[in-house]
């Protein structure tokens, strides 16, 4: 297992981990390098997926780079473990190999996103940035919160086929506070989560829970 990160992280915001697992050395020295490089990455590279699943027992990584073709080991079963004990968690395939059978099983187990080798950098830096802004990385809790909270409200009210006004009826709030709380701008008070969740048939810690906060 290696670990690097970039000495002036400091001064760029919160790092984003990104977690490696590959057999091939030379390639995580390379991914390795292009992510420090970057400046917004702090790096964990594993050649056994035992070391990955230990690390992120520590502190689960934010994207992790996974090798569907590891000699005996199975990527997909590698897969299937890590969505199993951190469902939430970011996986990016990276294969050699690739197939549009593996890419169709692979996307049924929620990989966020398949890249095939050879690949470029901006190829690479395409696929992280989304990853970052889909999953909300590197920002505070507060940040994550507020925009996964809104986005579950937004979802709720999708599934209803409700319009703004249409909720704000249900919960008794004003159009212009909810549209905030989705847009991620501002928390709800207790009261008002209380009323949103009661609008929707639901408890406050059932919306919550939906959103793995």
């Amino acid at each position: 297992m290696n670990m690097k990160t970039d000495p002036h992280s400091e001064s760029q915001g919160s790092m984003i981990d990104v977690a490696i697992l590959d057999d091939d050395t030379d390639f995580r020295q390379y991914l390795e390098d292009l992510l420090i490089d970057e400046g917004r990455y702090s790096v964990q590279s594993y050649s056994m997926p035992e070391q990955l699943y230990a690390a992120a027992e520590q502190r689960p990584p934010g994207i992790v780079l996974l090798d569907m073709k590891m000699g005996k080991v199975r990527g997909d079963k590698v897969l299937e473990q890590l969505l199993a004990r951190w469902p939430s968690l970011c996986v990016i395939v990276v294969t050699g190999y690739p197939s549009l059978e593996d890419m169709r099983a692979t996307f049924k187990m929620k990989v966020f996103d398949y890249i095939a080798k050879p690949f470029s950098i901006a190829q690479l830096r395409q696929v992280l940035s989304n990853a970052i802004e889909t999953y909300s990385l590197g920002k505070s809790p507060q940040d994550q919160l507020r925009e996964r909270l809104g986005h579950r409200i937004r979802m709720l009210r999708a599934e209803r086929d409700w319009s703004l006004k249409d909720l704000a009826e249900a919960a008794k709030l004003s159009v212009s506070q909810l549209s905030s709380i989705e847009r991620g701008a501002n928390l709800p008070s207790m009261e008002s989560l209380l009323a949103i969740a009661r609008a929707f048939d639901a408890k406050p810690s059932e919306l919550l829970a939906a959103i793995d906060f």
